[in-house]
């Protein structure tokens, strides 16, 4: 083989065996994680079905219209949801201003009492209309409300401890999340109680690439300790669909816009 021939191959060998590319520092993988998750777009449009399902395999169903608009990208936004199906959660709505500096703002409006309800920032861990999720899964849970530790990592996931910095608001002692190194994408959740055991999780069944943002498109959360899961399918998304900010306010709770109704 000629000597240059052979430096050559030298040189890819030693290029190709060389040390793996580091991880990204972790308040980036964070911050990617939390992005690709809530702020693909300026804004968005989805409409979303609920599976219900208790521990005796009983149904219950949920429709109904998502739409956001963020305030500033990776910062404060807005969500306000609409409910079509069935009759008993028909026309109530519900509005979050997500703030990154101090807690969520959330109202629900109960269209049977024609009733405007404020949501405690307290009750941001209880069930939303019956479900598997509470009403900070909405939005999603401030990135700043958690210690964060990168305790694990292979050829496909990031692993992510996160402990609550206020552990008397929560009812969880921590969460690890699986975060999908190509796309940076939550893949998986397990939620530890105070006694160390998992007795919630959060799954992404399925994906898809939308004007160009991997977006999920089915996820399942489950209560272990009920037995109970809800399994939650995003159709017709749209990104970037310039949402007037000023329907995110309470007054439209009672008439809500029409690109909530359509």
């Amino acid at each position: 083989m000629p000597k240059q021939s052979l430096f050559i191959l030298l040189l890819l060998t030693a290029l190709l065996s060389g040390p793996a590319l580091a991880a990204p520092p972790l308040d980036e993988i964070i911050r990617r994680a939390n992005h690709v998750s809530y702020y693909n777009g300026d804004d968005g449009r989805s409409e979303v079905s609920m599976t219900i399902t208790d521990s005796q395999g009983r149904i219950r169903n949920r429709l109904f219209t998502i739409l956001r608009k963020d305030v500033e990208d990776g910062g404060n936004q807005f969500f306000f949801v609409y409910f079509k199906r069935p009759s008993d959660v028909r026309k109530t709505t519900f509005l979050v201003h997500k703030n990154m500096e101090r807690d969520d703002d959330r109202w629900m409006y109960l269209p049977d009492l024609d009733l405007v309800k404020r949501i405690a920032a307290s009750d941001k861990r209880t069930s939303f209309v019956g479900s598997d999720y509470f009403y900070e899964d909405v939005s999603g849970r401030n990135i700043n409300a958690d210690h964060h530790e990168l305790t694990a990592e292979d050829d496909t996931y990031y692993v992510i401890k996160n402990t609550p910095k206020k552990p008397d608001d929560v009812e969880f002692s921590s969460y690890t999340v699986w975060i999908d190194k190509n796309n940076f994408m939550p893949m998986k959740a397990e939620y530890t109680d105070k006694n160390g055991e998992v007795y919630r999780t959060m799954e992404v069944l399925a994906m898809e690439t939308i004007q160009g943002h991997p977006t999920v498109t089915k996820s399942r959360i489950s209560d272990l300790a009920t037995g109970s899961n809800t399994v939650t399918e995003f159709r017709n998304i749209k990104y970037n669909i310039d949402l007037d900010r000023n329907i995110f306010s309470e007054r439209y709770l009672r008439r809500p816009p029409r690109e909530a109704r359509q």
